[in-house]
């Protein structure tokens, strides 16, 4: 589904990612791994095509990161907002579909549908008329992962989704992606190597080159902020 070929990046001169050559297969997840500063962040924004290859390309179902846009969930680490702003919950789901708010400022009902089913997929039915303020951090991702999810995207992107989350919250979030990756391609930056552990497929670790692996090629290493490659699989 995706096909990453010779890609390298540079911010300001520095290389960030180097000669970047991978393959990832669709109703997979990834778990993607890496150092502070190792090029986690700028890989999900190249896929998005938030950002241009300096050399080499990204293909998206034969299409460029681009024009495959629409087809991608997106969600960003550590949601900010301001909890005094009148929102909903509802309506912060809704906003995954500006694109088909009419002129006069109404949601066709066709679009609230999909925002209700999107809730009730992250099990957030019951405060859709709450405001977003009051939830736990918890159940604000779960909000922010709806948000994502309401136009069925082929792909799901998630940076850092169970930072700062109780042990138990985090049980919640990892059984709501095993259910979620039944449908679409998950990609999930974390640093919560022993969570994402139990969804991952295969992992990708960025550390300016990227190596592909199979879970059983981890080590508790990685979990100390040593990455490295065993059996020297790519």
């Amino acid at each position: 589904m995706i096909e990453i070929n010779n890609v390298s990046f540079s911010y300001d001169g520095k290389k960030v990612l180097d000669k970047v050559q991978l393959s990832l297969d669709e109703k997979h997840c990834y778990a993607i791994i890496g150092p502070n500063g190792g090029g986690k962040t700028t890989f999900l924004q190249l896929l998005m095509g938030f950002l241009t290859p300096e050399s080499g390309s990204i293909s998206i179902n034969n299409k460029s990161p681009v024009e495959f846009r629409n087809s991608i969930g997106y969600v960003p680490q550590t949601p900010s907002f301001d909890k005094l702003f009148p929102l909903t919950v509802e309506q912060l789901v809704l906003m995954g579909a500006l694109s088909e708010l009419s002129p006069f400022g109404f949601w066709p009902k066709k679009v609230k549908e999909k925002a209700k089913k999107a809730l009730e997929t992250v099990g957030l039915i019951h405060k859709a008329k709450e405001p977003i303020g009051e939830l736990s951090g918890g159940q604000i991702q779960r909000a922010y992962i709806a948000r994502a999810i309401m136009n069925h995207p082929k792909i799901l992107l998630l940076d850092e989704p169970t930072a700062s989350l109780d042990p138990d919250v985090v049980k919640e979030m990892i059984a709501l992606l095993k259910k979620l990756k039944n449908d679409m391609m998950i990609l999930i930056v974390s640093h919560d190597l022993e969570s994402v552990m139990n969804i991952a497929d295969f992992v990708i670790c960025v550390q300016n080159q990227v190596s592909l692996m199979d879970v059983h090629d981890v080590c508790h290493h990685f979990s100390l902020g040593v990455y490295h490659q065993l059996r020297g699989k790519k």
